[in-house]
């Protein structure tokens, strides 16, 4: 009998292991659709109450891949999915991973069960879960001070940090400055009110299927109703939006510039426009993909009338597209404020802007700023994420990563018809099923878990899958995760 893993101190209860043939570990627990639920932004459709976890036989839970069958009783699993339930607010979405413990490319729940992570904690892992680097730097840096807010005292690691940002910066030549904050969102209200002060003026235009946060502003300019702005109204005034360019759904960088230009006629005069807001690969809108020429007529066309191009790049940044920033993949775009998040923190929240001097030292001092932002810990994370990026090698090994998942996905969508399109920039992709509806992308990402392997589905209609592995995640686990992937479509 091949040797299983075993992790005896998170067992919850009675497990037995039997062997089976092939490359992979299922789980052999199944959770009832009260608990499964779609892993993603937009969460599941009701809250967790009352629920249950069962044990599988092996002939329900053995698959082409799997090599374990689990039967659990009693699990750890079950009892924090139901006190959640008690004591959490239903808002937050409900998964049914419970972790115990992530490294790398793998998640272990309470219970023992090993995951193949494609998911990311939703992009904030592209180096993988607890990176030596990182975990030495938090290490390091909490033997000396937790926090003392910036804006009490001064402390290096926030100052570095900057610096470093400023020589990585897409905002032109000349000083940069650097904000750092909390979160994506907290990031792109910032970015909005630097804009505001240095152009004297108002208005923020944003496109369809964006996704900026959750806060009031950052909501506002988020393009989809459920769930993030369903009963949340009313919504900040002066924001405006237009379509971007969604190839596959029909729109090009002819109509979606067409579009902003009706816009400047016909709802806001664009000297009143104090910027414009776009992610370069839109993520939860669905990794929709700026065409190779868009993102240059944009620069054009807002310098043209004096707005700030904004570039979000809380979840394509910081290496995910194979480049450090997105944008730099853009030939002609040069953005006025840079906004970055998720992944700088190597899994400690970090988020902030970046610009150019004459930009942001428009705001003076006092005006912006927060008790947590650039906490101590997490830029001396974020300076571990920086240097390992900088590594020889590790950002075009992120690339011939984009390939082999381009590749592979590609041939996996010749073998289902029901997949409409491949696309991404580099190693940020994903593929949307041709049928605008959530459920075979709600359905792929049931299955893959149940078979051990976190996905997210994206996009307006949930009908997106998107793949946000490690970019250093090992051939081994690349391979694996692939083939439960393909083996859960249509399962």
């Amino acid at each position: 009998m091949k040797e299983v893993r075993r992790h005896p101190e998170l067992l919850g209860g009675r497990v037995e292991e039997k062997q089976a043939g092939g490359g992979t570990r299922t789980h052999g627990r199944s959770l009832t659709r009260r608990v499964l639920c779609q892993l993603s932004y937009s969460g599941a459709p009701g809250m967790v109450v009352g629920a249950t976890a069962s044990a599988a036989s092996p002939d329900e839970s053995r698959s082409a891949c799997d090599n374990r069958v689990v039967s659990v009783t009693g699990t750890h699993a079950e009892r924090i999915t139901a006190e959640r339930a008690r004591y959490v607010a239903p808002g937050a979405t409900t998964p049914p991973l419970v972790v115990a413990r992530a490294e790398g490319s793998r998640i272990t729940d309470v219970d023992g069960r090993s995951y193949i992570d494609f998911a990311g904690g939703i992009g904030c892992q592209n180096i993988g879960h607890r990176h030596p680097a990182v975990v030495a730097a938090i290490k390091e840096q909490a033997d000396h001070y937790l926090h003392q807010c910036f804006i009490v005292g001064t402390y290096e690691p926030y100052v570095e940090l900057s610096r470093r940002l400023a020589e990585l910066s897409p905002c032109g030549t000349g000083e940069q400055r650097t904000l750092l904050v909390n979160s994506g969102a907290e990031a792109v209200e910032n970015a909005v009110k630097v804009a505001r002060v240095a152009t004297g003026r108002q208005a923020v235009v944003v496109f369809d299927n964006a996704f900026h946060g959750r806060t009031l502003l950052a909501m506002t300019m988020t393009s989809k109703v459920k769930p993030y702005k369903g009963g949340f109204g009313p919504f900040a005034p002066e924001v405006y939006r237009v379509s971007a360019p969604y190839p596959y759904r029909g729109i090009s960088s002819d109509d979606a510039i067409a579009a902003l230009e009706h816009l400047f006629k016909a709802d806001v005069d664009p000297a009143t426009v104090a910027c414009v807001v776009l992610e370069p690969v839109q993520g939860e809108g669905g990794f929709i993909t700026m065409p190779p020429d868009y993102l240059g007529r944009l620069t054009e066309l807002c310098r043209a009338h004096g707005i700030l191009y904004v570039d979000d790049e809380v979840q394509s940044g910081v290496g995910r597209t194979g480049t450090m920033w997105a944008v730099e993949q853009y030939q002609g775009a040069e953005p006025d404020i840079l906004v970055f998040g998720k992944s700088i923190g190597g899994g400690l929240p970090l988020a902030g802007i970046t610009g150019r001097a004459e930009i942001m030292d428009t705001v003076g001092p006092g005006r912006l700023g927060g008790t947590f932002g650039g906490n101590p810990l997490s830029c001396a994370a974020a300076l571990a994420v920086l240097d390992v990026l900088a590594e020889d090698g590790f950002l075009a090994r992120a690339r011939e990563l984009g390939s082999t998942l381009r590749g592979r996905l590609e041939a996996i969508a010749a073998r289902h018809p029901e997949i409409g399109e491949v696309r991404g920039l580099g190693p940020m992709l994903a593929f949307e099923f041709a049928e605008q509806t959530h459920d075979r992308a709600r359905a792929l990402v049931e299955t893959a878990f149940e078979r051990g392997l976190v996905l997210l589905s994206c996009g307006l209609y949930g009908n997106v899958i998107r793949l946000l592995p490690p970019l250093n995640i090992s051939a081994h686990d690349l391979e694996e995760g692939l083939a439960i992937l393909e083996t859960s479509i249509g399962a």
